[in-house]
């Protein structure tokens, strides 16, 4: 009887610290449960959003009071701005925008107009504070963002290559990262070598991570093994590896010193890139030919460098535009 009654005890101690363990799975599992119901409720609603678009009964909530008032110019039915600007091909590789509002997708109106040419081998820069409309000009630019006034100009097969402060590490092997957003398929039918890719990283300094990392085909948590300025330089060898007609690059030098960003810059315009670029840096100036300020408060201002401006990172009192 003592035997049973220890074997009882022993199955039901069992019984009860596997419960508690469970019990504090589930409890410690909290946050992970809310997260993805988070997530599946976003990933639902978006299937929902494209649903109704394909349909073309989709209605944005929007906040646009204020923007009635601050753009007269553009056209509003049923609470929604009516996109009525054109999207045209250039005939010479340039990129023009003919008074063209920068929206943003909650409808509010950052720059109630803007016009500017830029063509191949005239470099921008852009300047201005934060939330200004910097990057929102490349996101009309790039299309992503709907021309709701005014003609944006642009070449038909135009190739433009973005790069964040802030660049996405894919999941996959060091070959990966260098030809992102290329897949492994599409870059052996290219026919492009590992020597090829390996002089993409030198451009940017970051040829010794092909044999720190143990070669093109080891793979790693590259958003956590990359540092800061490393994952910045390896967007940028994207860059030279895709070589687009215009980059549009995004303060992605803010944390590279200032001599291999020197060199990068120098790199892109000799590979014939066109650079529009959004940074704080008075170094750069000197790779751009013209200055795009914005004040923050709808207005802006294009002028032209001179070289006494590019030398000394300081720019003329001009009178902004609005």
């Amino acid at each position: 009887h003592v035997s049973e009654r220890t074997q009882y005890l022993t199955t039901a101690r069992n019984l009860l610290v596997s419960g508690a363990d469970a019990v504090e799975r589930l409890m410690s599992s909290y946050k992970e449960i809310v997260e993805l119901a988070g997530y599946t409720s976003r990933v639902g609603h978006m299937l929902e959003v494209f649903e109704q678009v394909s349909q073309g009964q989709y209605q944005k909530t929007t906040v646009a009071a204020k923007s009635l008032v601050r753009s007269p110019g553009l056209q509003f039915a049923n609470g929604q701005i009516v996109i009525r600007g054109e999207i045209c091909d250039s005939p010479d590789g340039s990129i023009e925008l003919q008074e063209v509002p920068i929206v943003t997708p909650n409808m509010d109106v950052v720059v109630p107009s803007l016009s500017l040419r830029v063509t191949p081998g005239s470099h921008l820069l852009i300047t201005g504070p934060n939330g200004c409309g910097k990057s929102s000009l490349f996101r009309v630019l790039s299309g992503l963002w709907p021309v709701y006034a005014g003609r944006l100009i642009r070449p038909l097969h135009c190739t433009m290559f973005y790069v964040p402060q802030r660049p996405y590490m894919t999941l996959g092997s060091l070959r990966e990262q260098v030809i992102y957003p290329e897949t492994l398929g599409e870059w052996r039918i290219k026919g492009v070598s590992d020597a090829m890719l390996e002089a993409c990283l030198e451009k940017v300094s970051l040829a010794h991570l092909v044999v720190r990392e143990g070669g093109w085909d080891s793979v790693a948590d590259w958003k956590d093994v990359l540092s800061g300025g490393e994952k910045q330089r390896m967007a940028l060898a994207r860059l030279f590896y895709h070589k687009p007609a215009f980059a549009l690059l995004d303060e992605c030098t803010s944390a590279v010193s200032i001599d291999v960003e020197c060199s990068i810059y120098q790199t892109a315009k000799d590979l014939g890139i066109t650079l529009l670029t959004i940074t704080h840096r008075p170094s750069l100036w000197k790779f751009h030919s013209q200055i795009l300020q914005f004040d923050g408060d709808g207005k802006w201002s294009l002028s032209t460098l001179t070289q006494q401006e590019k030398d000394t990172g300081v720019l003329r009192e001009a009178e902004a535009k609005s």
